[in-house]
């Protein structure tokens, strides 16, 4: 692709954010979830900006799940900083998070624009986004992605900014850190890994500072289940079928299951996920062989490696893979291609999954239950894909047979 597309690139976010804002005003119809998409800003959101604004975090508040840099966030949209004053805290949230959107789209033009780039990534986010239905508009998932995408973006040109992109990242909402796990060995990567670390001590000890127990969060964290759209939850989706007597109730902010056997299912979540971050890391000391698209492929593997480990998958963590694959689409040298198309799949059906089903989730229907499974096994496929291409992308190349690397050695002499 070349400049040119780009205008009309430009044309079709106006249009699918357009489109998005209308399928928002439209968030009561029993197909969009009858409200409660939009009820996390202005219920919960706007509740904790209530907090916040008296200088705590919700200490006795099991569903403040969040880092302490969640904070600012949620105070942004409000007067007290006045960033845009006049709006409601709704109105202004979703402003401030087309904001973010819009910077995650010109960061990827600009790069894709760029000599040996593609704007394929840029045609990514401005498509794929909207599949995801009114949701992103309510979550502040697009807030955290952009500062994880830019975090990417600016690796080849500053280590010091990726780095401290990445710390701010992570104090919203830890997975940005990721980013840097593909970085390769050496100055550059010790200089973003200390950039990170220094920005986000600084930043920890600024809002200690202001804010009153900034790490009350892990307490909740801790006590989480296995909420109902996690692969663990489609499990025991199953299993229902087969007689198990569990039951789903609203817990931690999310649909989670109680009932026997949940808290083994959570702690074999919770290894998965230690043996992802085994995995990782045996990536990373065997690699060997880098391309330029080798950091942005990692960090999409580690995330979706992550993601369907967790005891949670909430519908917004498709917003940080449809992000990040659409950081690996800016470069031809990525491997990640199909681990795109799966995860765009894997959004669509998100979307009929909530708001448009949830009700049949909820009540572990075989439809409800079908379609977890179908999304679920997407979102399994691509990770063990990505973590395959990956790995054979970059395991060191074996040596040529000497006759290969020297033909004279075997070629017949002429007299």
């Amino acid at each position: 692709m070349t400049r040119r597309p780009v205008p009309r690139l430009i044309a079709a976010w106006l249009a699918t954010r357009a489109l998005m804002l209308w399928l928002l005003a439209l968030d009561s119809h029993p197909l969009l979830g009858g409200g409660g998409v939009t009820r996390e800003v202005w219920g919960l959101y706007h509740h904790w900006y209530g907090v916040l604004s008296g200088g705590g975090f919700p200490v006795h508040d099991p569903l403040w799940q969040y880092p302490p840099g969640a904070g600012p966030v949620l105070l942004s949209p409000g007067p007290l900083l006045g960033l845009l004053p006049g709006l409601t805290y709704f109105r202004a949230f979703v402003a401030l998070t087309l904001v973010a959107d819009a910077l995650i789209t010109a960061a990827l033009l600009r790069v894709g624009a760029a000599p040996a780039r593609s704007l394929r990534g840029a045609a990514y986010w401005i498509c794929g986004l909207p599949l995801l239905l009114q949701l992103p508009l309510a979550r502040y998932d697009v807030q955290v992605t952009a500062l994880a995408v830019l975090a990417l973006l600016a690796l080849t040109r500053s280590t010091r900014a990726c780095g401290a992109l990445a710390a701010l990242g992570a104090l919203v909402k830890v997975w940005p850190v990721l980013v840097l796990l593909g970085m390769a060995k050496g100055r550059a990567s010790r200089s973003a890994w200390l950039w990170t670390a220094g920005t986000g001590a600084a930043a920890l000890a600024a809002l200690s500072l202001g804010f009153a127990h900034p790490l009350d969060f892990l307490h909740n964290q801790g006590g989480r289940g296995v909420q109902i759209e996690s692969l663990g939850g489609t499990l025991l989706s199953l299993a229902s079928h087969a007689g198990w007597p569990g039951t789903v109730r609203y817990r931690y902010g999310a649909m989670e299951f109680t009932g026997p056997y949940v808290s083994l299912v959570a702690d074999a979540s919770l290894a998965l996920t230690a043996a992802a971050l085994g995995l990782l890391l045996l990536w990373r000391v065997r690699a060997r062989h880098r391309t330029p698209a080798t950091p942005y492929d990692a960090a999409l593997c580690a995330v979706l490696l992550f993601t369907v480990t967790s005891r949670v998958i909430s519908p917004q963590y498709m917003i940080w893979l449809l992000g990040l694959s659409a950081v690996c689409l800016t470069s031809r040298h990525t491997v990640q291609r199909p681990v795109a198309v799966l995860v765009a799949a894997a959004s669509v059906l998100s979307s009929v999954i909530y708001p448009v089903c949830y009700d049949q989730v909820m009540a572990a229907t075989w439809p409800g239950t079908a379609l977890l499974l179908l999304r679920n096994a997407l979102l399994l496929t691509a990770a063990a894909l990505s973590f395959t291409r990956l790995w054979h992308t970059t395991r060191p190349v074996p040596p040529l047979p000497a006759q290969q690397r020297h033909p004279a050695l075997t070629s017949p002499r002429t007299t």
